[in-house]
C-alpha cells in the first residue's frame, strides 16, 4: 500500500509499505478516507521531531483522520462501546490510552503515562491507504457529515478542550492568538459557549478574513501590537480569557498582558523552539491561572452532535485538497503558508485491500 513516510527535515516520501493485515482482538482494520494537515505536523515535517520526541526512522505523520471499516476483530466496540460493522464511515481519535494508570483511572486518558498517538514516533499515523486502529477509538458518522469534516473532528476536540480549560462562560470576554485551524474552531467554540467579545490576532490577512466571518474581532499582529489594541478596546481592563494557539515565541508574552486582573491563560500552541516565556511580574501581579492544554478528553460525542447539527462550520476550513501521492508537496506548501492556505486535507485513493497487498 501507498504511505507517506518522513525520514527526515523536510524529507517526506509517498513509498509502497507491506499492507498493515487483519485486525486483532479489540482491532479494527480501517481504509483511510482522508487526513487533515496539523501544525504539530508541520513541526515534525521541518525539524524531525516535535518537542523532544524525536524521529528516529521512518514515520509515517497523520493524526487527524477518517475512514470506513473494513474489517473487525474480536470484541471489537466503538467509542461508545456498541459494535462495529464493516461498511461504517468513523471518525477516529488518535489517541491511545492505556486506561489502566493512574492519570487515566482519575478520569484524564489525555495525561496517560503510557499514552500511543498515531503520527507521534514510534507510532505511525494515517497518511496511508489502510491502517489498524483499536475500535475504541472510532466513532461512526453520519451521512450528515462528509469524510473531510469527520476528519476534522480531532481538531474540533482540541478546541472543545481548549474552551473547557479556559471556563468560558456566557457574556466573558475572550481573545484567541492564532488563526490557524485550532484557533479558528476555538473562536467558534468560545462563542457557542457566550463568550463576547472574542478578539483574534494572526499575521496573515486571509486567515483573520476567515475569523471574521466566524464573528471574531481581526488583529493583524504584523500591524499593530495585539495587547496593545485588545487593552484600548477593554479600557485597559484586559479580557477576562486568553487562549494561545500559535507557535509560541512573543504570543505567550503577550497572552499575560492582555489578560484582566485575575484573568485565566490558556496555552494551546506548541513552541518551534520548545521554550515557554513571559513576564513573570506581569503574570505574578495579575494573579493569573495559567493552564497548559494537552490535545483533549471524552471530546468526540459532542464534536460529532454539533457537526451533525452545523453549529460549527468544518467545511469553511478547508482551503486545499491534495491526493496522497503529492503529500510532500502539501506539506511543503502548508509550511510555506503559501497560496492563502488555511487548512489541507490529504485523501487517500479508493482502492479494495487485495490491490495493496
Amino acid at each position: 500500500m501507498l504511505a507517506a513516510r518522513l525520514h527526515g527535515p523536510s524529507d517526506l516520501r509517498v513509498e509502497e509499505i507491506p499492507h498493515p493485515g487483519p485486525p486483532g482482538p479489540g482491532q479494527v482494520l480501517l481504509r483511510v478516507s482522508v487526513t487533515g494537515v496539523c501544525g504539530s505536523d508541520l513541526h515534525s515535517f521541518r525539524d524531525a521531531r516535535i518537542g523532544n520526541t524525536i524521529v528516529q526512522s521512518p514515520l509515517i505523520l497523520g493524526h487527524e483522520f477518517a475512514g470506513v471499516i473494513e474489517a473487525v476483530g474480536p470484541d471489537a466496540r466503538d467509542g461508545r462501546f456498541e459494535s462495529l460493522t464493516p461498511g461504517t464511515r468513523v471518525a477516529v481519535d488518535p489517541a491511545q490510552p492505556c486506561g489502566r494508570c493512574e492519570l487515566c483511572e482519575m478520569g484524564h486518558p489525555n495525561l496517560c503515562s503510557r499514552l500511543h498517538f498515531c503520527g507521534a514516533f514510534p507510532d505511525g499515523g494515517s497518511l496511508c491507504q489502510w491502517m489498524v486502529v483499536p475500535g475504541r477509538n472510532c466513532f461512526s458518522v453520519s451521512d450528515k457529515v462528509d469524510d473531510a469534516c469527520a476528519a476534522l473532528l480531532e481538531p474540533l476536540g482540541v478546541a472543545l478542550h481548549a474552551v473547557d480549560l479556559a471556563k468560558i462562560r456566557i457574556g466573558n470576554s475572550a481573545a484567541i492568538l492564532g488563526a490557524g485551524s485550532i484557533g479558528l474552531l476555538i473562536l467558534q467554540a468560545a462563542r457557542l459557549a457566550g463568550a463576547n467579545p472574542v478578539f483574534i490576532a494572526d499575521k496573515f490577512p486571509w486567515r483573520l478574513r476567515v475569523a471574521e466571518r466566524f464573528g471574531g474581532i481581526p488583529i493583524h499582529c504584523d500591524a499593530e501590537d495585539s495587547a496593545t489594541r485588545v487593552l484600548k478596546e477593554t479600557q485597559g481592563r484586559g479580557v477576562d480569557a486568553v487562549i494561545e494557539a500559535a507557535w509560541g515565541d512573543r504570543s505567550i508574552w503577550q497572552a499575560m498582558e492582555m489578560a484582566r486582573l485575575g484573568g485565566r491563560v490558556t496555552l494551546v500552541g506548541i513552541p518551534s523552539d520548545d521554550r515557554c516565556e513571559f513576564q513573570h511580574s506581569v503574570a505574578r501581579r495579575k494573579g493569573l491561572t495559567i493552564r497548559m492544554s494537552r490535545r483533549m478528553k471524552h471530546a468526540y460525542p459532542r464534536a460529532i452532535q454539533l457537526a451533525e447539527l452545523q453549529r460549527v462550520d468544518l467545511r469553511g476550513l478547508i482551503s486545499h485538497r491534495f491526493p496522497l501521492v503529492r503529500a510532500a508537496e502539501a506539506f511543503a506548501l502548508n509550511l510555506a503558508y503559501q497560496d492563502q492556505i488555511v487548512k489541507v486535507m490529504i485523501e487517500s485513493p479508493p482502492v479494495s485491500p487485495a490491490s495493496a497487498e
